[in-house]
């Protein structure tokens, strides 16, 4: 359901459309706006009581349950009339600019997201941080900038949460005062109130990106080098299980959906994901999410339950988006059971803790395995670990690429393939160095021979090595 839906689902369709005439409008009242201006108090009206009192008013006029099944262009028509009428009617100075300004404020509050309506249609800005009702926080190229834009109150930006887990059939209260949502364009939302957050209503936005990056635009971001693409893309043609580990915000899903993209479109490709981020463009794909209990506390739908469903889906390779409990351990059986190729990512700071997390998740699942057959099941499961971090500068890049390579007793052997080493930071803050090969030739470089792929050696040469 649009946005701007939200606020009238309940309406009953009737047999007709309705045109502008249908919407009743309530004959206009004296409002104690007006006697207040009259007493000489306009210099004294915020933007914000403006809009607020030009919101009250427009509700008391309008039938919103017979706008629901306009046209959005007519219903813009028609609330701006009437917005324009208010403005005449109370007498406020407001010039063609801020009356524009003020009737998009007010259609926001009805059916968008509020203040927060611009910073959503603002293609440059990545995630959307609601730190308490007085301060917004965008991020822009991996950087965090404080906004001016706020909202009234703590109740205000409570309506505009339950706004959004209301739309998804969520609820966010006392007894429930957390929620993970996704928004009708894809983005996904997380809110915590009170009393889990101590000084009030906290919201976080990650936009969706209707264009997907491809590996020409992660060389163009310092992200990887030229010469590694072709060493990425034969690594997935060739099915190697890829592991993508990295922090928060480090571009591990950016990095996900360009590796799959390699995928040969003729294979069938099934995604599990906590809340739906992936954006593969191969025909062949299946769209799994995981499910949260209702508010009985039933019907919860895990990715361990998805992964051990995907397996009776007649899967050519699976993504997991974020491996992050025991779903590991039926992940890491399907890549070792004829379906090589697969795809996920985790949290972490290095290859040898990725590893590390992976042994962690895979002991939730309670099965009591021993910690050496364990490690075999991952060095024979993962193939490559590909560490990203995001910088000081913001940008984001792969800082190592290590092979598995086997078991030394009961420890896991990896070897680096590529790494970044930082040189320094210049003048404006940005980081300089390089992505380099570290002269060691892959194990699985036979296994890409065998596929076709005949990399040359100058690619694992640390005197070929591109600047990144």
């Amino acid at each position: 359901m649009p946005e701007w839906r939200m606020k009238s689902a309940a309406a009953k369709p009737g047999p007709e459309a309705p045109t502008a005439a249908d919407a009743p409008v309530a004959p206009a009242k004296r409002s104690p706006v007006k006697k207040q201006m009259e007493a000489g108090s306009a210099s004294k009206h915020q933007p914000q009581d403006v809009k607020a009192r030009i919101h009250r008013l427009l509700l008391e006029r309008l039938n919103l349950s017979n706008l629901d099944r306009m046209d959005r262009s007519e219903v813009n028509r028609v609330i701006a009339a009437v917005v324009r009428d208010l403005l005449e009617q109370e007498a406020i100075p407001l010039n063609i600019e801020e009356r524009d300004r003020l009737i998009s404020q007010v259609l926001d509050e009805i059916f968008g997201l509020g203040p927060l309506q611009p910073l959503m249609e603002d293609p440059t800005i990545s995630d959307i941080l609601v730190d308490t009702y007085s301060r917004v926080v965008v991020e822009r190229n991996g950087k965090l900038y404080d906004t001016d834009v706020r909202f009234q109150d703590d109740r205000h930006l409570m309506q505009v949460i339950d706004r959004i887990v209301s739309a998804v059939g969520r609820r966010i209260d006392d007894s429930s005062p957390m929620v993970d949502a996704r928004l009708p364009d894809g983005s996904r939302v997380n809110a915590i109130i009170p009393p889990l957050s101590i000084d009030g209503p906290h919201l976080s936005i990650r936009k969706f990106k209707d264009d997907v990056l491809s590996a020409e635009d992660l060389v163009e971001m310092g992200t990887i080098t030229e010469p590694m693409i072709d060493f990425l893309a034969a690594m997935v043609k060739s099915r190697l299980n890829i592991l993508i580990s990295g922090g928060t915000g480090a571009g591990k899903t950016t990095l996900l959906n360009v590796l799959s993209s390699f995928v040969p479109p003729t294979e069938r490709i099934i995604t599990i994901e906590d809340s739906a981020e992936l954006q593969l463009r191969q025909p062949r794909t299946v769209r799994l999410e995981t499910r949260t209990a209702n508010v009985e506390g039933l019907g919860a739908v895990d990715q361990r339950q998805l992964v051990i469903n995907a397996l009776r889906m007649r899967p050519d390779r699976i993504v997991v988006g974020e491996v992050r409990g025991s779903e590991a351990i039926d992940m890491l059986q399907a890549m070792n059971t004829g379906h090589d190729g697969s795809l996920t990512t985790l949290h972490s700071n290095s290859p040898r803790d990725a590893l590390n997390r992976l042994e962690t998740m895979v002991a939730m699942a309670n099965l009591n395995l021993p910690d050496r057959a364990v490690r075999q099941q991952i060095a024979s499961a993962i193939h490559i670990v590909i560490q990203l971090s995001r910088f000081s500068d913001g940008k984001r890049r792969m800082v190592q690429l290590s092979e598995v390579v086997g078991m030394e007793g009961d420890v896991i052997t990896l070897q680096e393939i590529f790494q970044f080493r930082q040189e320094g930071v210049d003048e404006d803050g940005d980081v300089i160095g390089r992505i380099r090969p570290t002269g060691i030739r892959p194990k699985s470089a036979d296994r890409l021979k065998a596929n076709g792929f005949s990399l040359p050696a100058s690619m694992f040469s640390d005197l070929h090595a591109a600047t990144a």
